[in-house]
């Protein structure tokens, strides 16, 4: 009774942490005591096995003890570490997420091709939009051309940013900023990107040259179309419709409902018709896939 009253006292003197470091230190010991038991409880002369394996429990228990205590400290600050350094990776992360939200600016010759719009309706396309207001005078520009194609394609453009204006899922922001000090307004748009620390949004293929070379990043419709292409490997059979003699003798060539070309071997003969071919190979071009078949 005596050992259970000195035992209270001591922890009436311990903090809570104290006691619950000094448990886990005395349950460690009494672990690799255990652990440590286990061959010499088969010593094969009588008690010696298991006085020893006492005396083991005993001692690794008390060392358990005294260790929990003398780096309470040093495990409390650990723990505060890990915790904190939880709380850092988070906030980390939030700052990814956010820095991956970068204003996309979109060039005129995307605005007038279209698909931007469609794209921007999936979704596909996140974060703020910005529409600068060079590139709206440019587009009214060619609206007003007594040309009547360039006319037609300039109207379209005014029409696109409308209706991407009216999109629900898309936070569009027109840009006031002039640069009237650059003339070109595909220089206006490298600077203006750059002092966003955005991304241009374009189909041009020398303006997304001149962007790579500033280390301005820059999102090309074109290369989007190609990527998400459906992909045909040699052996597989399509339907396409041969409408124009190919390059080389006796060719024929088709087209896909995306615009890849179907180049058909021998196929000059079967010019106006609808016929089954099997893909024999298929090759990445700048200007796009083509594909190599032969009749059936």
């Amino acid at each position: 009774m005596e050992l259970l009253t000195v035992w209270e006292q001591e922890l009436k003197k311990r903090s809570f942490s104290e006691i619950i470091f000094a448990v886990i230190g005395i349950i460690l010991g009494l672990i690799i005591a255990f652990l440590i038991s286990q061959p010499i409880y088969k010593i094969p002369i009588p008690y010696v096995g298991m006085a020893i394996s006492i005396i083991l429990y005993g001692i690794l228990g008390y060392l358990g003890f005294r260790t929990g205590l003398s780096y309470k400290d040093d495990l409390s600050l650990k723990i505060r570490d890990l915790v904190a350094g939880g709380k850092k990776i988070s906030k980390d992360k939030g700052k990814i997420k956010f820095q991956s939200d970068l204003p996309k600016v979109l060039d005129t010759s995307v605005i007038i091709d279209g698909r931007i719009l469609d794209i921007t309706k999936s979704g596909f396309v996140e974060g703020t939009i910005v529409i600068p207001v060079f590139v709206l005078e440019e587009l009214q520009h060619i609206a007003d051309s007594s040309d009547s194609l360039k006319r037609k394609r300039g109207r379209r453009g005014l029409d696109i940013v409308k209706e991407m204006q009216g999109l629900e899922n898309a936070n569009i922001v027109i840009e006031q900023s002039l640069y009237e000090d650059i003339s070109e307004v595909d220089s206006k748009l490298l600077k203006l990107t750059s002092d966003l620390n955005g991304k241009i949004v374009t189909n041009d293929y020398n303006l997304n040259k001149v962007a790579l070379v500033q280390n301005i990043p820059v999102l090309n419709i074109n290369e989007l179309a190609n990527a998400v292409k459906p992909v045909y490997l040699p052996g597989e059979e399509m339907e396409v419709q041969i409408i124009k003699t190919g390059k080389e003798l006796n060719q024929g060539l088709g087209y896909l409902d995306d615009g890849t070309m179907i180049v058909i071997e021998n196929g000059k003969h079967l010019i106006g018709k609808t016929v089954n071919v099997t893909v024999t190979s298929a090759l990445q071009t700048s200007a796009g896939k083509m594909i190599f078949a032969k009749p059936n």
